[in-house]
Order: structure tokens, then C-alpha cells, then sequence
């Protein structure tokens, strides 16, 4: 009796330990998925990068994208997220090195064009941006204008004049083209006055030695004593003239468009002041105050013609400006 429980506890037993192996090999076990497991994480760096950027911090964005970076070292999302921010922090090299790498892998890619244009341009690289800038134009007749403004960042008045020729016979014109082809024809009709020497008021003694000094060195510094010299004493005829001239020389400047735009308003000309004062706005980059200044005056100039809408939007773009 003994001896047939013991079989009995032993089958049982055996029994029992079949069942546990054949359920073991049966439950499937669930299988981790390397490729959407990486896509989720790359995911939430590439995201947390672009949060990180939109509040300025741009350090932490940059962090995100190694760790996304790694996951996937080809991504040209990647790489031209790298290149933006790089830019924003002015390491000019790092962002330049990773719009190329983009545009090794998309070289036909609207988007990275135009981010390796703003690299060239921050880097005052202006030939080689209008190189790159010839790319986007044949992809995009539409960005034409901004060729235009590289032409005459380097001061090619003639290649600028012949774009906008051929812009204005593909019916391309835009309000920009439009400022451009004025700029251009009032610099010409300034030069052509050279001799009609405004002469200084009896308030302003030193005006001419300052003069004197500019036309000695042609120095930018000595430009800007006079200008600001004459802007303090309200001569803005001789402002006019004098800052004119000194585009000729400094055609990058954007504080001289702006001295221009503020000699136009003064002395009531107020649609050649929104011309100079629009093509200047482009030759500001990261300087809020005086891109602030740019929109005060275009505000003033609307308020002057009874725009009460453009005045508007100006002023409330100043506000922006001054507030950040």
C-alpha cells in the first residue's frame, strides 16, 4: 500500500513538472523591438531639442540632439537643427559644418539652402552666399530678392539692376524688388549732386573738420562722428547728403540706412524713408534695440502718410523687440 503511493506522488509529480516545461516553451515571451524602441527615443530627444530652442536655450537643445544624434548619425533633420542653433550661439564653423553635411545628402533641399545662405551671411561671406543663393533661386524664382540684397551687400549695382530687370519681366516684383530698384536709383542721383554742398549752420563750427576727417581716411568710425554730429544739430540735409556718400563705402551698414530713413522722415520724405528703411532692416542681425529703431521709424513714416494699419504693425513689432 505503502510502496503504490509513493508511484502515485511520483507520477503526479512528473506530471506536474511536464506541464510547467510545456508551458514554458508555449507562452511566448513578448520581443522587444530595437528599431521602434530607438524611433520613440529618438522622437523625444529630436522634440525636446526643438522645445529647448524655441525657449532659448540652446545649449540643452544641442545636448538632445547628440543623444538623437546617435541613435541615427544620417538624419539631416539632425544636422539641420544643428546647423540653427549653431548659428544662434555664433559658432559659426560648427553650423556651417553641419548645413554641408545636410546638403551632401539633399543638395536640392530648399530649406538647407536657405540656412546655409544665413551661415554665409553671418560670417559676411557675401560671395559665397550669392553662390548659394543662385542654387535657390533656380529651385525658387520667388527668393530672387534676396539675391538682389547680396548684390548689393557686395556692392555689384549691376548685377542687382539686371535681376531686377528680369524679375520685373517674370511679373516677380514684391514690394522688396520695389525698395531695391529706388535704393538703387537714388544712390545714383545722390553722386550726381556731389557738388550741391550743403553749407553748415552757424551752430556747427566743427561739421567741416569732421568732414575733413572723414574724406582723409574714409574710415567708418569717422563717418559715424559726423553723421551723429550732424543728427544732433538737426542738419538733416547735410545727414542726407553725407550718409549717402557713405553707403557708397559701407553698403552693409545697417545703421547708416537707418541715419538715412531718419533724414528722409525729418525732411517729409516719407515713401523714399520706408524704401531705405526696409532695404536696411535686412542688414540687421542680432541686434534687437537697433532693429527696434528700424521699426519706430517705419511706424513714423506710415503714421505720416495716414497708414494707420502699417504704423500699427510697426510699432507693435517695436514693442516686441524692446520687451525680449
Amino acid at each position: 500500500m505503502k510502496h503504490n503511493f509513493l508511484h502515485i506522488v511520483f507520477f503526479i509529480g512528473m506530471v506536474s513538472i511536464s506541464i510547467n516545461s510545456w508551458a514554458q516553451q508555449n507562452v511566448e515571451v513578448p520581443k522587444v523591438n530595437v528599431e521602434e524602441e530607438n524611433d520613440l527615443k529618438f522622437q523625444s530627444y529630436f522634440f525636446e531639442a526643438l522645445k529647448q530652442k524655441a525657449i532659448k536655450n540652446y545649449d540643452k537643445a544641442i545636448e538632445n540632439l547628440e543623444k538623437g544624434y546617435e541613435i541615427y548619425p544620417s538624419s539631416v533633420a539632425v544636422e539641420f537643427e544643428f546647423s540653427k542653433n549653431f548659428l544662434l550661439i555664433k559658432e559659426y564653423a560648427e553650423a556651417e559644418l553641419f548645413i554641408n553635411k545636410a546638403l551632401d545628402k539633399e543638395p536640392k533641399n530648399n530649406f538647407l539652402l536657405a540656412q546655409k545662405v544665413a551661415v554665409l551671411r553671418a560670417q559676411r561671406k557675401t560671395k559665397e552666399a550669392i553662390e548659394v543663393q543662385k542654387k535657390l533661386v533656380e529651385l525658387k524664382p520667388k527668393c530672387a530678392d534676396q539675391l538682389v540684397l547680396l548684390y548689393i551687400r557686395d556692392q555689384n549695382f549691376v548685377e542687382a539692376e539686371k535681376l531686377i530687370s528680369e524679375i520685373e519681366k517674370k511679373a516677380l516684383t514684391t514690394r522688396r524688388i520695389k525698395s531695391y530698384k529706388k535704393f538703387i536709383a537714388s544712390r545714383k542721383k545722390a553722386f550726381t549732386k556731389n557738388t550741391n554742398v550743403v553749407k553748415p549752420a552757424s551752430n556747427d563750427v566743427n561739421i567741416e573738420d569732421l568732414r575733413s576727417q572723414f574724406k582723409k581716411g574714409k574710415s567708418y568710425k569717422a563717418l559715424l562722428t559726423l553723421l551723429n554730429k550732424e543728427a544732433e544739430l538737426q542738419n538733416y540735409k547735410a545727414l542726407l547728403i553725407d550718409v549717402s556718400q557713405g553707403l557708397e563705402l559701407f553698403p552693409a551698414q545697417p545703421v547708416l540706412y537707418k541715419l538715412n530713413g531718419v533724414a528722409l522722415n525729418k525732411l517729409g520724405k516719407y515713401n523714399e524713408a520706408i524704401d531705405v528703411l526696409t532695404l536696411g532692416i535686412d542688414f540687421v542681425f542680432d541686434n534687437n534695440a537697433l532693429e527696434a529703431d528700424f521699426y519706430n521709424q517705419l511706424a513714423f513714416s506710415y503714421t505720416k502718410l495716414n497708414n494707420t494699419k502699417e504704423a500699427l504693425k510697426y510699432k507693435q513689432k517695436a514693442a516686441a523687440l524692446n520687451k525680449g
